[in-house]
């Protein structure tokens, strides 16, 4: 799969957090360009600018990332959703926006969400968090199949239980509760290692992946349904 994305303009948003890092690494050692952009995008007028000044993008990858709050249902008030939202499923459509034109115009593009499988499977405590993943997971299949006519392909990743350091910093991972969690709870037994998730994110952005559209992968070891 060397080279695999030789000649492909790759952004990757939220660059410095979640997946961010090794996508732009194992990205790059695939051969594409890759423009890692680390800027805030809540704002509504973000999205727009990132994608002005990344010039031309052969695929996004929108990876958005915010710490789920692990507040109660009866607790997490409109502040926290609106935040969670602002986050995680706001920016999305921004970016979706700004960048078809130029896509349209080729006739040619992938757009790729770096979503989570708390969408998949019930979580206590994480009400906002996985309200907000589902719209993104529920985004991708309806934009997938309405932009496939246009040869862009638009999927999404729904992981957990991948190794990073916005989810599973290395102090997470030490705790010994946290390995029994996952013996317990994880067919696979082990994290997802953060390499192993951004091949198969490689693959998905190379031209082998045309025939996927409006697609949710679960990446988690076994964790969410299939």
């Amino acid at each position: 799969m060397l080279n695999a994305l030789a000649g492909k303009r790759i952004l990757v948003t939220q660059s410095a957090d979640f997946m961010g890092p090794v996508l732009c690494s194992v990205l790059a050692e695939q051969g594409a360009e890759v423009v890692a952009d680390a800027t805030v995008l809540s704002p509504p007028d973000a999205a727009q600018a990132v994608i002005d000044a990344a010039g031309r993008i052969d695929v996004l990858v929108a990876n958005l990332a915010v710490r789920s709050p692990g507040t109660a249902v009866d607790q997490a008030d409109d502040a926290e959703w609106q935040r969670v939202f602002g986050t995680l499923v706001d920016p999305l459509p921004r970016l979706v926006r700004a960048v078809l034109p130029q896509m349209a115009a080729r006739g040619s593009g992938k757009i790729l969400v770096m979503g989570s499988a708390s969408a998949l499977r019930g979580m206590k405590r994480a009400s906002t968090y996985s309200a907000a993943r589902g719209a993104q997971l529920a985004y991708v299949q309806a934009v997938g199949v309405e932009l496939a006519p246009k040869n862009i392909q638009v999927n999404a990743i729904a992981q957990n239980f991948v190794e990073n350091p916005t989810y599973f910093p290395p102090e997470v991972q030490a705790d010994p509760r946290f390995q029994e969690r996952l013996a317990r709870e994880v067919p696979l037994g082990r994290l997802v290692s953060a390499r192993e998730d951004a091949m198969f994110v490689a693959y998905l952005c190379s031209d082998s992946a045309n025939c996927f559209v409006g697609q949710v992968f679960p990446v988690c070891g076994g964790w969410a349904p299939r």
